[in-house]
């Protein structure tokens, strides 16, 4: 069960990492403050995501074992 809670913690963090640096994206094209070439999806918000699911994942409960 705890493997689980973990996976799920890890997927939520993920998809809402994702989300908040497409949006940080787009307003920063918007200001252009950022070159015209950071796109929605691209590398560095995938990457920045999986770094913040696994940080998530690494922290999630884990059973002790007595």
């Amino acid at each position: 069960m705890p493997d689980f809670v973990a996976a799920l913690l890890a997927a939520a963090a993920f998809c809402l990492a994702l989300m908040a640096l497409n949006a940080l994206t787009r307003l920063v094209l918007q200001w252009h403050i950022a070159p015209s070439e950071l796109a929605e999806n691209g590398l560095l918000q995938v990457g920045g995501a999986l770094v913040l699911a696994r940080v998530a994942y690494r922290r999630a409960p884990t059973r002790r074992h007595p």
